[in-house]
């Protein structure tokens, strides 16, 4: 019991010292409470670069607001645990969010390969040249995500995982950009 409270006393104390703006009493509290942050975080988003993101966001607000610790509520431990746990729980839900618009703006596509009927449809050379124009155009995130899934026959699973995106991102990334690509050829045949 006594070994608790000593523990429990020691953690308030990092706390207040970070507080005052204590550089290494932040660095012991997330040396202490950073590996099971993020291990809990990994738990519930399943990615790591995620789950990394989490426990930055977690101890920057630590350090930013110190003062929202509450004793009276609980442990350091519990505190920082339920951050990371309420962060997670609404990361995931953005990135379905994310997947789920990006699933939705996506129009239905036949069982053929767009991009086997985007080669088809651009045979002559011209076309292929306002095509490399207009993609010219589009920013490069957008540009680089195209570019990976129709010149390297990439998936967008992968190119995420290449990219250290998330799918969402990718899926928006590409949608943007074929819309652009769209508007720039269309305004090109005028």
């Amino acid at each position: 019991m006594q070994t608790v409270d000593l523990s429990g006393a020691r953690d308030r104390e990092l706390v207040r010292r970070v507080g005052d703006g204590d550089e290494e009493a932040f660095r012991r509290l997330f040396r202490r409470y950073g590996p099971t942050a993020l291990a809990l975080a990994r738990r519930i988003v399943r990615q790591r670069f995620l789950a990394e993101d989490i426990v930055q966001e977690v101890f920057l607000a630590v350090w930013r607001d110190p003062g929202g610790y509450d004793h009276e509520r609980g442990s350091v431990k519990a505190w920082l645990m339920g951050m990371t746990h309420h962060r997670a729980v609404d990361t995931v839900r953005r990135e379905e969010a994310n997947k789920r618009r990006a699933s939705d703006a996506l129009p239905e596509l036949d069982e053929e390969d767009p991009a086997v009927v985007v080669v088809e449809e651009i045979g002559i050379p011209e076309e292929r040249k306002a095509v490399r124009s207009a993609l010219e155009t589009l920013p490069p995130e957008q540009r680089q995500v195209i570019e990976l899934m129709y010149y390297r026959g990439l998936p967008q699973s992968k190119i995420a995982e290449r990219l250290d995106l998330p799918l969402g991102t990718v899926k928006s990334r590409t949608l943007l950009g074929m819309r652009r690509l769209r508007a720039a050829l269309v305004g090109m045949e005028r």
